[in-house]
């Protein structure tokens, strides 16, 4: 097994530097996301750049010489798939959906004709059922259509139907036999009588990393993305229409030159007589098209043709053979109990590349046989500068087969709460996706390793000596007699340190007065979090209620004083605009002398600080109470009796030199009301809480990230807690619960909360 697992690069030891310096950029972070987007190389968008600085780009409808430079680019296009504009016509789209809508919009089928998709289709696919001119459509399943190469049916009909299929699926990069192509345009589909059908090649995942060559398999459409293939530019794509199926298309909208003549006071217009002029509406993306030719150019430098073997099927090679190391280093781990690690979702086992594409997908195993969800790993990997993806990837058919879910079962999930792109991951301990890993040419194959050092760290677990378990080691705190408020904590820039409070402090109509009430912005006025800058925890203001201001302190740095009241006339206003959980918020900034503090403070020039402006009125849905800057609801509750719990539950902290402290494991868990009760997790059952004289509803379970990995006295990312949240809770991420004010003076009288006070949580 040892020696199956060795990887040969297919590349010279000058063509990886050469690649190892195109993208320095990666630093020490592992991609490994190809199949939603391949990434660019420095020198590609340094030649686009200078093209686009040295040269005059006019509108193609005003400049013959940029209509000269899209036909070199139409034709570069065609020769890179082996084929040439007598064969194909090439028409620009925004991607490969945009050309899939283009072709169900515009193919013209006969009164009997049939509309046939394989189940295993991106989402893109699933969508033409709805636009598509026939109301006789039918799902094929992988089996059924791989049946057809031994098919001995023929039609003698015109072509009056449509069938589309991946040459590559995107879910786990099985490769579909080719020879398809020309065995359903000669002899139809089993089980549909003589219907002659037209093919539709959904290429993007395939042509990524594998040459289609066109000469020899001729789809009648064939529909691809060019990011796939270069990471530049997005939003860019083809459908390549074969010119014995050019008639069948007749597409009813009309835009911009796309006509001889339109009349606007008469319904009468003549369309013109070219298919790609009826067809590319308006004025094309003719800067991002050019850039296409540094794409080429950029990829056949970097991985020169040799003899026999073109530039794009030596990456295919690469790819492959990156796919097959990464398939076997995952099926050979084991827990110490023998039991596997990984479920992989194959149709092959990596042996023939004719048949398989580099894309790798599984789901990860406990010891016990139970799944971990796939946002746990998701989060994991993040916490190990891993960039993956995770969910279905927008190929529900090829998801649902592999993960053995039936039809009610994926009504079951959907009525749980989980929809396409969620982190609910785990729904009865079934999961409702998985995990994709997928490779490019600049993949390195120490990105695997990374990988697989990261499950064997966080998910194979190592036997304690002498025998005992962490449990029985670690038992050293007793829990409070009575429910008591220990301790509130507020965060008044979000993402930034804790200002502890152990005797009392003000409620607003917000939550916690001050809390959350600040953000700090990029250059580009993305708000900042501690998953992008771990050491914005060590920011740690502090609030004088008597003289309003908020004093930062940071390690390195002298404090600075700021004035909470931004509207006093001395103060000169400048309103902007923020985005904070999905929503658009308006901030007043709050100057140029805390901007500079912060951004020494972080390293990193151009930050902004920013303030909720008191006019602004943000809700928590659920509650529909007002809300500051926080992420969800007015106050985050956690329990230190389950924190000491959850940390008896750490099989070790082999990151870190010592056992973290009680306090600095609930600092983790950034919660405004830290609480002790007599029993670990009992704050679970609560529905509502009285602490003092004041009533809270519970609004739920608060989902956990890999913010709680992230040590708030040193910005020093660990696994745990976070792993060991998902392999106690059975990948249920959840750990505290956020609370609502429930009956929130509005008159501007002030509310308080004292520490010490007693709690009472009803479960009712």
């Amino acid at each position: 097994m040892e020696a199956m697992m060795n990887f040969t690069s297919q590349y010279t030891v000058e063509e990886a530097l050469a690649i190892e310096n195109e993208f320095s950029r990666l630093k020490e972070k592992c991609y490994l996301d190809h199949a939603g987007t391949t990434l660019y190389a420095d020198s590609q968008i340094r030649s686009v750049c200078e093209g686009l600085a040295q040269n005059l780009y006019c509108n193609p409808h005003t400049s013959r010489t940029t209509e000269d430079l899209l036909d070199q680019v139409r034709y570069r296009v065609l020769r890179h798939f082996n084929t040439r504009s007598s064969e194909y016509s090439l028409i620009f789209t925004s991607g490969t959906t945009a050309s899939l809508k283009l072709l169900a919009e515009s193919f013209e089928f006969a009164p009997e004709g049939a509309f046939v998709y394989l189940k295993d289709s991106h989402t893109s696919v699933l969508g033409m059922r709805e636009i598509v001119g026939t109301e006789r459509i039918y799902p094929v399943e992988r089996e059924q259509l791989l049946k057809e190469l031994d098919s001995s049916e023929r039609s003698d009909n015109e072509h009056s139907s449509l069938i589309v299929f991946p040459a590559q699926c995107n879910f786990n990069g099985v490769k579909y036999p080719l020879e398809l192509v020309r065995k359903i345009q000669r002899d139809g589909i089993s089980g549909y009588g003589k219907e002659r059908f037209r093919v539709c090649l959904d290429a993007a995942s395939f042509v990524s990393t594998s040459f289609l060559d066109l000469s020899k398999y001729q789809p009648d459409f064939v529909c691809l993305s060019f990011y796939k293939i270069f990471g530049y530019p997005t939003g860019l794509g083809a459908l390549l229409v074969h010119h014995t199926a050019a008639d069948q298309l007749r597409k009813k909208y009309y835009g911009g030159g796309t006509v001889k003549i339109a009349m606007a006071g008469r319904n009468f217009h003549v369309k013109r007589d070219h298919l790609v002029e009826r067809f590319e509406d308006g004025t094309l993306a003719f800067t991002s098209i050019i850039a296409l030719l540094q794409g080429f150019e950029t990829l056949e430098r970097l991985v020169p043709s040799t003899a026999g073997l073109r530039t794009i099927e030596r990456i295919s090679q690469q790819t492959f053979h990156l796919g097959r190391y990464c398939y076997q280093r995952l099926k050979a781990l084991k827990h110490s109990n023998g039991n596997t690690v990984v479920k992989l979702y194959h149709d092959t086992g990596f042996e023939d590349q004719g048949l398989q594409g580099g894309i790798v997908n599984f789901n990860l195993l406990h010891e016990d046989g139970t799944y971990v969800g796939f946002a746990e790993v998701s989060y994991m990997a993040s916490l190990h500068n891993i960039l993956l993806r995770t969910g279905c990837f927008c190929n529900p058919g090829a998801c649902q087969r592999h993960l053995q879910l039936s039809d009610e079962d994926v009504l079951k999930q959907f009525d749980a709460g989980h929809v396409c792109g969620d982190a609910n991951d785990l729904i009865d301990g079934q999961p409702t996706g998985s995990v994709r890993i997928s490779f490019g040419y600049m993949t390195r194959k120490g990105d695997i390793d990374c990988l697989i050092e990261m499950i064997e760290k966080c998910y194979i677990r190592k036997t304690l000596t002498n025998g005992f378990t962490r449990t029985q080691i670690v038992s050293k705190y007793k829990s409070h007699d009575q429910p008591r408020l220990k301790m509130i904590c507020l965060f008044p820039i979000k993402s930034c340190g804790a200002f502890k409070v152990t005797t009392r402090w003000p409620l607003s109509r917000r939550g916690l007065k001050h809390d959350r009430e600040f953000v700090i912005v990029d250059e580009n006025g993305v708000a900042l979090t501690q998953k992008k800058l771990t050491e914005m925890c060590l920011i740690r203001p502090q609030i004088n209620l008597k003289t309003n201001e908020m004093t930062l302190s940071h390690p390195s740095m002298a404090d600075f004083v700021l004035e909470l009241d931004l509207l006093g006339e001395s103060q000169r206003i400048k309103l902007c605009q923020t985005k904070v959980c999905q929503d658009n918020v308006q901030v007043i900034d709050c100057g140029d002398q805390v901007a500079e503090w912060i951004s020494v403070a972080l390293q990193t020039s151009g930050l902004r600080l920013l303030k909720q402006s008191d006019e602004e009125v943000r809700t928590f849905q659920q509650s529909k109470q007002e809300i500051a800057l926080a992420n969800q609801a007015q106050f985050l509750l956690i329990n230190q009796a389950s924190v000491r719990w959850l940390a008896d539950k750490v099989p070790d902290w082999d990151e870190l030199h010592e056992e973290p402290t009680l306090e600095s494991l609930v600092d983790r868990f950034r919660g405004n009301l830290i609480v002790e009760t007599p029993v670990s997790m009992e704050e679970c059952d609560w529905k509502r809480v009285t602490i003092g004289y004041l009533e809270f509803a519970v609004d739920g379970p608060c989902s956990r990230c890999q913010m709680i990995c992230i040590d708030q006295g040193t910005g020093v990312k660990t696994t745990e807690p976070l792993r060991t949240i998902g392999r106690e809770f059975k990948g249920k991420m959840r750990f505290g619960i956020y609370l609502s004010h429930v009956n929130p003076l509005r008159d501007g009288s002030e509310q308080w909360l004292y520490c010490n006070s007693v709690i009472e949580g009803r479960s009712e």
